[in-house]
């Protein structure tokens, strides 16, 4: 990447991070940031009174393979359907890899008529909120700044750079595609 493409690129992230700046959100254990759609931290998702009560039907887990939020379906019996991607929050890890998988996976469980849809990894901030905001771009037309205020709206949402950036790539990519066919 050539060097004014990457100041580029910072300075749309520096930009990305101002949407979100101003949330003054209390960070709580889960929120519904889309209709039965929910984003929460690994508590909530290891509560199974709580999931029961917010009538969860599917589970997306992004700190799959972190030590304490390690799940998977037999936990969850058929109270729920079990997804685990082994999400690391870094500025290395290619978290693209899985926002089609991702957004497939919630798209599909609120087409079902009772389908409720907790997205977590530990804290419910960072990647968990980066694949929410995929499926929105992805499943819903959202532009990536649409998807930041919507869910920032809701939730007190922090993605790391790195994973800003990586939206910043699909962002761009699903533009090109709407401008080269607009029916998309």
């Amino acid at each position: 990447m050539s060097g004014s493409h990457q100041q580029q690129d910072l300075a749309l992230i520096k930009e990305l991070q101002h949407i979100l700046d101003p949330c003054t959100l209390e960070l709580t254990p889960v929120d519904e940031v889309w209709p039965n759609l929910y984003i929460g931290n690994v508590a909530v998702a290891q509560n199974r009174k709580t999931l029961h009560k917010l009538g969860i039907t599917h589970v997306l887990n992004a700190a799959h393979s972190k030590q304490g939020s390690i799940g998977e379906q037999s936990f969850y019996g058929n109270t729920c359907v079990y997804f685990g991607i082994p999400a690391e929050d870094s500025n290395s890890f290619e978290l693209s890899q899985y926002f089609t998988a991702a957004a497939d996976f919630i798209h599909k469980a609120l087409k079902n008529k009772d389908g409720r849809v907790l997205v977590h990894c530990i804290m419910g901030v960072s990647r968990s909120a980066t694949l929410v905001l995929a499926y929105l771009m992805l499943r819903q037309r959202f532009t990536l700044r649409d998807a930041l205020r919507h869910v920032a709206q809701k939730r007190a949402i922090y993605p790391n750079q790195h994973f800003l950036s990586l939206l910043l790539k699909l962002d761009e990519r699903l533009a090109l595609k709407r401008r080269l066919c607009p029916l998309l």
